[in-house]
């Protein structure tokens, strides 16, 4: 099958690798309809990680369960599923804690830019529509394999509530759904801080009532003004820099809660104002699978459209196009069509 691979920062390539085989009992083949390129796969792109070339790439993807294993039982060829990027078995102890991503049978998606994916723990881990889908739901579907409930994961952690007054930090896919995400709660004042035009025309679109361009002191300045000096009562953090973590917290009024899910990069959480000021920090990797019954439901109601942080879709040959329109910001996000 064709795959995507990593062989060198800015080096991406499709390249023809041995179609994946059942390995346990569990595990289930997903011919893939439609794949992504995250802001996190950037990372290596860039060079930032550590990676061995050759790195098989592309954690999101939905597809048509093509072959499962002999203890599957909830699945079966033909089904149209979900494929979350952190694959579980939604029974061990930290699953019915609600954290999937610590899963002890913990797996990960590794070919969703590709033909066919393997999805371990299938049982626990797919969730399926009913029926073959309509063309026009495949993006939002897409997009709940990973940035949707990532998004909705940074509002549960930072616990936002109607009402509330929300600040996200962040303008990338998984920012905007969380803006998405505290629309859907309630918020009452949602603050996304977006220096890019498109992107802040999403953010109002999904339910923003502010956006702030500047960063740094004159941005956190900015913010404390709109909400009369008295900060946000919820934070989502989905960079993973400092800059952003530092933002994020001199916005959050005594105490709030920071719900982060950019995965930290050179992070140094202030611990003095914390303590000080009674912030919280929450979140982490998303529990994909937590969240995605719920999610499923408000997209085909049609409440909630995530799809639309998709602004460039680019058949798998295309693959390195999307991934330098990404680096360069030129796209929000890529959805690849094998």
């Amino acid at each position: 099958m064709r795959a995507t691979s990593l062989y060198a920062p800015g080096d991406v390539r499709v390249s023809e690798i041995p179609d994946p085989v059942l390995r346990a009992p569990t595990d289930a083949i997903v011919k893939v309809v439609a794949g992504a390129i995250c802001g996190s796969d950037l990372w290596r792109f860039r060079g930032v990680n550590d990676f061995t070339p050759g790195l098989l790439m592309g954690h999101e993807c939905i597809g048509v369960v093509e072959e499962v294993g002999a203890d599957v039982g909830s699945f079966r060829p033909g089904d149209f599923v979900i494929v979350p990027f952190d694959h579980c078995d939604n029974t061990c102890a930290h699953c019915r804690a609600g954290v999937h991503s610590a899963c002890v049978n913990f797996g990960a998606t590794q070919t969703g830019q590709g033909e066919y994916a393997l999805a371990t723990q299938a049982d626990g881990s797919l969730v399926k529509t009913d029926g073959m889908p309509d063309l026009a739901l495949l993006p939002s579907l897409l997009a709940l394999s990973d940035v949707m409930p990532t998004g909705w994961h940074a509002a549960v952690a930072a616990g936002v509530r109607q009402g509330h007054t929300v600040v996200v930090v962040g303008d990338g896919a998984v920012g905007l759904c969380g803006v998405l995400a505290a629309a859907t709660m309630g918020a009452e004042q949602i603050i996304a801080m977006s220096r890019h035009e498109s992107r802040a025309d999403l953010a109002r679109a999904f339910g923003a009532t502010h956006v702030v361009a500047e960063r740094g002191e004159e941005g956190s300045a900015l913010v404390m003004d709109i909400t009369k000096g008295v900060g946000a009562d919820a934070v989502l953090e989905c960079v993973g820099t400092d800059a952003s973590m530092t933002t994020a917290f001199a916005v959050a009024r005594p105490g709030a809660t920071v719900g982060f899910v950019g995965a930290p990069h050179g992070v140094e959480l202030p611990v003095g104002r914390m303590f000080s000021r009674n912030v919280g920090l929450a979140g982490g990797l998303a529990p994909v699978r937590r969240y995605l019954p719920e999610l499923l439901e408000l997209v085909m109601s049609g409440r909630i459209e995530p799809g639309r942080v998709f602004d460039a879709t680019l058949p798998l040959d295309r693959v390195a196009d999307g991934y330098r329109m990404m680096d360069e910001r030129t796209a929000i996000k890529v959805l690849i069509e094998p």
